[in-house]
């Protein structure tokens, strides 16, 4: 079976805009708000229409929910926030609320409970976006609503952006299941010639900068509120870590030596088995493919390609590769200030190349293809520093702890940020190829275990400046 080939297909539609500018007109809100929710839409029915019931029901991981959980999941929760809250209408179904609370069910027991078939699915979430585009054709949406939930939309956008992010969810499932290849997309573009020549790594000097925001209408809680963070220079990689710098520290024992891991992530190394990225298998002929790796693909078995960024490694092994080379995970604030910071303006971008909402010559995002692009890609979208691919590609873990900006608030709920603020789950950065422009910017947060492997990670190094570095260029 194939993914449908027809316009809805996410890897050819069109880049369309993100979140509405701040204080737009109501008008220019609404319709924002309903691109947004109907190009989730599409995508959420090119994952799931493109399998048989029997694999929608499927559990293809433990880590993962059947795929019709998610369908389900995405209805009922535009359900209650759209419908219900932001329209006060009667509850279509209220019985499902607890049946699809991610909160009372972990993923692992999903499959036992009395889900959605996948066609009762289907025309509970069409009848659900009925009423919910019904709902935004007569919402006061404007900037000085007194509802917070409607002020610019926000409960609108706040959907589009869950929807994408669990349809980012389900494409990890796809990478996750096994038989043929069912989604198709066309490979990014070759590296640009200047790719090769880049340095390596990119000063990026000390200074305060503006972290998080207070203006983007549809952040979400952690990203708010924006204050001043300073920051001390440092060094970045000036690209991710690609697949041939990965395959270095592996031939060089870097798995087998734990001088390169802390006690918890060699420990985890150890009992887990790591040896090499995830989906990642030794060729039966190392003289067939460079460095003798193949890797599994959304269903097709491939040579490991060297220039792209490497994919599918968990926090501890990009903290041990750093160890390795000499260097270290930048932190979030040093991440974020690479990737806003203008310093001829002082001001913080919504993007690193700007505050254009992201095109395919700038980021690759969008579900447009499958895979990274080259690293080096994408130079109209570097930062004033030159750094390059530091939104779409890969996620990119950091040093931090998932912590909340000073003066935090949680809203709408606690459960969405606040409950995982803590040491536990570490902060990544930048969006994936899988990660839609809505759910993602400059002061996007994502967080996970330092021990996931699935979600689309990689990573880049940093170092802080030597004194005679620092010195001998005046900063």
């Amino acid at each position: 079976m194939t993914a449908p080939a027809h316009p809805s297909d996410p890897a050819t539609t069109p880049a369309a805009s993100t979140t509405p500018p701040a204080a737009s007109t109501p008008g220019a809100v609404r319709a924002a708000a309903r691109e947004a929710l109907e190009r989730a839409r599409r995508r959420t029915l090119a994952l799931t229409d493109c399998l048989d019931d029997e694999e929608l029901c499927a559990q293809h991981s433990r880590l993962m929910s059947p795929l019709v959980w998610d369908l389900a999941h995405i209805g009922n929760q535009e359900e209650i926030w759209l419908v219900r809250a932001a329209g006060g209408q009667d509850a279509i179904r209220p019985d499902l609320d607890p049946l699809y609370d991610a909160f009372q069910h972990p993923r692992a027991e999903r499959p036992a409970l009395p889900l959605l078939p996948p066609e009762p699915a289907r025309r509970y979430v069409a009848a659900v976006r009925d009423r919910a585009l019904a709902v935004l054709d007569t919402a006061r949406l404007d900037h000085d609503e007194a509802d917070p939930l409607l002020a610019d939309g926000f409960v609108f956008g706040m959907l589009a952006q869950h929807e994408q992010q669990h349809d980012e969810t389900m494409l990890a499932t796809h990478q996750l299941r096994h038989g043929p290849a069912v989604l198709r997309a066309p490979r990014p573009a070759a590296a640009p010639a200047d790719a090769a020549d880049l340095p390596a790594e990119t000063w990026i000097p000390a200074g305060p900068f503006t972290m998080g925001t207070d203006d983007e209408p549809w952040a979400l809680d952690n990203e708010r509120p924006a204050h001043r963070v300073d920051v001390a220079g440092f060094w970045l990689d000036t690209v991710p870590v690609s697949n041939r710098a990965y395959q270095a520290f592996m031939a060089d024992g870097g798995y087998e030596d734990p001088r390169w891991w802390t006690t918890a992530g060699w420990a985890h190394r150890v009992q887990a088995g790591l040896h090499a990225p995830l989906f990642w298998r030794r060729a039966d002929d190392p003289e067939a493919t460079p460095g003798g790796w193949l890797r599994r693909r959304f269903g097709v078995v491939e040579p490991v390609p060297l220039d792209e960024p490497v994919l599918h490694v968990c926090w501890y092994e990009a903290d041990a590769y750093a160890r390795w080379a000499g260097r270290r995970l930048p932190t979030e604030a040093e991440w974020e200030k690479a990737a806003r910071h203008d310093p001829a303006t002082g001001r913080s971008r919504r993007y690193p190349w700007g505050d254009a909402d992201p095109t395919p010559e700038l980021a690759n995002l969008g579900q447009r293809h499958l895979q990274p692009s080259p690293v080096g890609s994408h130079p109209a979208g570097a930062s004033p520093h030159g750094v390059r691919q530091l939104i779409g590609d890969v996620w990119e873990w950091t040093a931090s702890d998932f912590a909340p900006h000073p003066g935090f608030t949680a809203f709408l709920y606690k459960e969405y940020s606040e409950v995982f603020f803590g040491p536990d789950y570490k902060v990544l950065r930048g969006g994936a190829f899988g990660v839609d422009p809505v759910a993602c910017r400059g002061t996007f947060r994502n967080w996970d275990y330092p021990i996931r492997r699935q979600i689309f990670a990689g990573f880049r190094t940093a170092r802080d400046a030597s004194p005679d570095e620092t010195a001998g260029a005046g900063r």
